[in-house]
């Protein structure tokens, strides 16, 4: 509990933070969507990029870890996005937004040292097949839909499709990856000075998205839209995680300890980069700050009782 504390503690300081300094006006107006910007634009592509060129390729396509994590993930985001249409009257693009923050978990700052903190170094290559598959794929697909749905006013589907390619062609947060995972195809290291680079500006982006979600939150009511917000959260921390455990379990046979570490990444709260991607688009902004403060909070009593269950497997 001390270590999940340790953790989860520096996260809420930080939008506190944030909260602050706009509170007490020690920031213009605007600074959150300039910091925002700053994060959308340079610092996370930089992240993005640095992790993808550092990945070793064969130690990703684990076709059974794949299968249960990214398999909860698909199924997840579409029955978020469904009940967002259904009950909520979300367009398709809101909808996107929140089938992001039903499934995008916060495996960075909170996942990478929670795991290997619980079962050591084994943990690390399915912490890496997560972490690429959060960076490489929920953030494309979460794209895409938004993309789609912004595009299909046109007047033809090649319109829509055509705008969709140069919408994505443009996306930082996809060519980042995918220029990162071209490194990785080919067999030099990335230059130690550009290395060195996209770690500096990569450090950054955690940080500076959660210290932009505390000045957005000042001045809004964090109980609009609670419903929704619940039900997102909800399913962000109990139904992916169930998800991944029974395909884990039932249909791909993972070993109990791969099952576990699959589980808990799973279980991690709302990541801050669905509101990086939120307030570009201006899409359910405040729901999605209020859905990444919310599933934190819970998320201490989730993760707890999770670990407790896999007490057998835990380290120390």
């Amino acid at each position: 509990m001390t270590i999940l504390l340790n953790i989860v503690f520096p996260i809420f300081a930080i939008i506190l933070a944030g909260y602050l300094c706009g509170r007490f006006k020690l920031l213009g107006d605007g600074s959150s969507e300039g910091l925002n910007k700053f994060v959308y634009w340079v610092a996370l592509p930089a992240l993005l990029f640095r992790a993808m060129s550092n990945v070793e390729l064969e130690q990703v396509f684990d076709a059974d870890f794949l299968g249960a994590y990214v398999g909860a993930q698909a199924l997840t985001m579409l029955g978020a996005m469904l009940l967002g249409m259904l009950l909520f009257r979300n367009t398709l693009a809101e909808a996107g937004i929140n089938g992001m923050n039903a499934i995008y978990g916060n495996t960075g700052f909170l996942g990478i040292p929670l795991a290997l903190a619980a079962f050591g170094e084994a943990a690390t290559v399915p912490i890496i097949i997560t972490v690429v598959v959060n960076s490489a794929v929920v953030v494309a697909a979460a794209t895409l839909v938004v993309e789609f749905s912004l595009q299909k006013g046109s007047a033809s589907h090649g319109k829509v499709v055509w705008g969709v390619c140069k919408a994505l062609l443009k996306n930082p947060m996809i060519i980042a990856p995918v220029l990162g995972i071209l490194w990785a195809m080919q067999p030099a290291e990335l230059p130690a000075s550009i290395d060195k680079f996209c770690e500096l500006l990569g450090s950054a982006a955690g940080p500076c998205a959660l210290f932009a979600i505390g000045l957005f939150l000042v001045g809004k009511p964090v109980s609009s839209g609670f419903k929704e917000v619940s039900v997102m959260t909800t399913i962000k921390l109990l139904v992916q995680p169930l998800l991944t455990w029974w395909l884990a379990m039932a249909v791909f046979d993972l070993s109990p300890l791969w099952t576990a570490i699959a589980v808990l990444m799973a279980a991690t709260p709302t990541g801050a980069g669905s509101f990086v991607l939120a307030l570009q688009y201006q899409l359910h902004v405040q729901r999605t700050s209020t859905i990444i403060l919310l599933s934190t909070v819970i998320s201490v009593a989730t993760i707890f009782l999770l670990l407790q269950h896999y007490q057998a497997l835990l380290i120390g």
